[in-house]
């Protein structure tokens, strides 16, 4: 057996298995919420062949030793920062949503921030890994500070959602790098002393979904009438759900982009408590399987790679459907491996290869 092969057959079943589960569950919502004109819609189709792409990104980087990666991490910064900025190149840089966050490239239309997320994991695992012994210096946490500050404000002009996530998966990492709780602690006074200068990057719309979430009960403040639809529409689903393609709230179009930000509320109407809650655990064993490899991965870098993806997944899953059913502003951020689009599932499996690779890469070899 020669190495490669090996490689891929040390690949994690569990994750593997929790990933094609999801595939299979986003691509039959998908169809579910045009099933009134076809099945298979452009959108299935466009998921399919994201997904497509997604397992030949992930056998590719398999490939290679994750480790080779942290030698270019100051490239992988430039990198970043010239893909956030596309979207102000004229003639390249669309609106969609409000906001200026995707490029056309004539055959599809691509996000920059979602191949970023997976770059940012990459920039900031390198930087601590390289700065391991000086984590309890405050210095060395302003200078981590410094790095993904430039990143997430670019984001955040544009996709406060988007920077919510960088944010929140930058504090996982440096708290996953074990860092002194003292200097933590200063750095963290001076990312909240920060808020409100993040708020004035904001633009108008974003402050609006803020005053929207301080504000449920006023339905004509934007987002709140598509959050309460949602909530009828979770409700309505009882124990089992009206039955796979029966959502009334979802055919009559009440649920708000239901094949994106709000794939939840059309899970929870048509496959009810016990639909939603199979999905929960699903996102529970992959998350938990992703905290083994972390704790078994042969380096520090490595272990900091898992730390990122985990702090990505998990405000991503609990941001989505925690804002489908008014706790959490709506922010268009959308559920991994589930909702659609192109763009973010791509960078959903781009981060499921990097796991797979720490953990392929923390068996021993035996031929």
């Amino acid at each position: 057996m020669d190495y490669f092969s090996y490689i891929y057959k040390s690949v994690d079943k569990v994750i593997a298995l929790v990933v094609l589960i999801l595939a299979l569950i986003s691509v039959i919502m998908i169809g579910s919420t045009s099933i009134d004109s076809g099945f298979l819609s452009r959108s299935v189709i466009v998921q399919t062949i994201a997904y497509g792409i997604g397992v030949i990104s992930i056998l590719f980087i398999l490939r290679f030793n994750y480790m080779v990666i942290e030698d270019i991490s100051n490239w992988l910064y430039v990198l970043a920062i010239l893909l956030l900025l596309t979207v102000y190149v004229p003639g390249l840089g669309i609106e969609q949503f409000s906001s200026r966050s995707w490029i056309d490239l004539k055959f599809i239309t691509l996000q920059p921030s979602e191949i970023v997320k997976i770059l940012f994991i990459l920039i900031m695992a390198g930087y601590l890994d390289r700065n391991k012994d000086d984590l309890y210096n405050f210095r060395c946490l302003l200078k981590a500070g410094l790095i993904g500050a430039p990143i997430i404000l670019i984001v955040l002009k544009e996709d406060f959602g988007s920077a919510l996530v960088f944010a929140f998966t930058w504090l996982v990492m440096l708290f996953f790098a074990g860092i002194d709780a003292k200097a933590f602690a200063k750095f963290l006074a001076i990312v909240l002393a920060m808020v409100p200068v993040a708020y004035i990057f904001m633009a108008d719309y974003q402050k609006e979904r803020l005053e929207a979430f301080l504000h449920p009960d006023n339905l004509s403040l934007p987002g709140n009438y598509q959050v309460w639809q949602s909530k009828v529409a979770i409700g309505s689903g009882g124990l089992f759900g009206k039955g796979l393609f029966n959502g009334t709230q979802k055919s009559l179009d009440f649920i708000p982009v239901q094949t994106s930000d709000f794939i939840f509320s059309v899970i929870g109407e048509e496959l009810g408590l016990v639909g939603g809650v199979f999905v929960i655990v699903l996102y529970g064993v992959l998350l938990v399987r992703m905290m083994h490899i972390l704790y078994d991965a042969l380096d520090f870098y490595g272990a900091l790679i898992v730390s990122g993806v985990i702090g990505m997944f998990t405000f991503q899953i609990f941001e989505n459907i925690a804002m489908t059913m008014g706790l959490m502003p709506v922010t268009g951020i959308t559920l991994p491996f589930l909702s659609y689009g192109g763009s973010a599932i791509i960078s959903n499996m781009l981060a499921i290869g990097l796991v797979l690779n720490v953990s392929a890469r923390s068996e021993k070899i035996k031929f």
